[in-house]
Formats: C-alpha cells, structure tokens, sequence
C-alpha cells in the first residue's frame, strides 16, 4: 500500500508541476501579447492605449475569444476619438499582427521553453483538440500537452 500511495504522489507532482509550467507559459504569453499592443497602439496614437493593452494582455488566457474581446475597446476608442478610417484599420491590421505572432511563434515558442513541449505538438494540439472537441478542445491542449509531455519526460517513458 506505501508503494502505491508514493507512486500516487509522484504522478500528482509530476501533473501539478506540468499544470505550474503551462500557467507560467500562460502568463508570459500574455504578457508578451501585452507589451505588443502597448507598442502598436502607441504608435496608431489610440486613446487609452495602456489600458487596452493590459485589458489585451489578459485576456489572452481565454482562448480563442480573448483577442476578439481585446479588439472590441481600441476599436471603439478609435470609433468615438473621431479619427478617420484609416487608424481603424490600422487597428484592425494590428489585431491581425499580433494573432498571427502569438499563434504561429510566441504561443508555441513560449510553451516548449516553459514546459519542453515540442514547437510542432503545441502548434497542433489545440488545432487536433479543436476539430475533435470544439471549443473544449482548444481551451484544454495547452495543459493537457504540458501534463502529457511531463509524464513522456520521466525516466522509462518511451520516447516521442
């Protein structure tokens, strides 16, 4: 029975310490999406551009939506400051910059540093777990690749 409830303990470790990883890649992920808006729409001169920066940083938790939602407050910001078309779609081509950064090397590229999850399973977990479980499936790859890649790394694991 102690040798089951220590290998029990090992693998809620190993889990929790993967779950720990993927918050940190997480967080740094949307501190980095952050400062980019911060920069953009400094430089496109948008009214209350920290604030939708910060808003845009945290919200690139939630996936999918996240940077959809972000978009809804420098987009307005620039409707209501009377601006001409032209920094709207500057907004917009920003928005468009900054999900195509984040998606195809930021998010990927900060996930394999942070939880050594390999660049080409991160890429395309959320887009498999997607099509398979849409919506949950690109809310839930991230962790579940860190917790998967975790247990793969342990000694005795078969390699990937």
């Amino acid at each position: 029975m102690e040798i089951r409830n220590n290998n029990t303990t090992a693998h809620l470790k190993t889990a929790g310490g993967a779950l720990l990883n993927w918050w940190r890649a997480a967080t740094l992920d949307g501190l980095i999406v952050g400062v980019l808006w911060l920069i953009g729409l400094e430089l496109i001169r948008v009214p209350f551009a920290p604030l939708w920066a910060v808003l845009g940083g945290i919200l690139q938790i939630v996936p999918t939506f996240g940077g959809m939602i972000a978009l809804i407050g420098p987009v307005l910001a620039v409707a209501f400051s009377g601006h001409d078309e032209w920094r709207l779609g500057l907004v917009l081509g920003l928005y468009g910059l900054i999900v195509i950064l984040e998606g195809l090397v930021i998010g990927p590229y900060v996930l394999h540093r942070t939880t050594k999850v390999p660049w080409w399973a991160a890429f395309l977990g959320p887009i498999v777990l997607g099509i398979v479980i849409p919506f949950w499936g690109v809310l839930l790859a991230p962790p579940l690749l860190a917790v998967v890649f975790a247990f793969r790394k342990q000694p005795g694991a078969p390699p990937l």
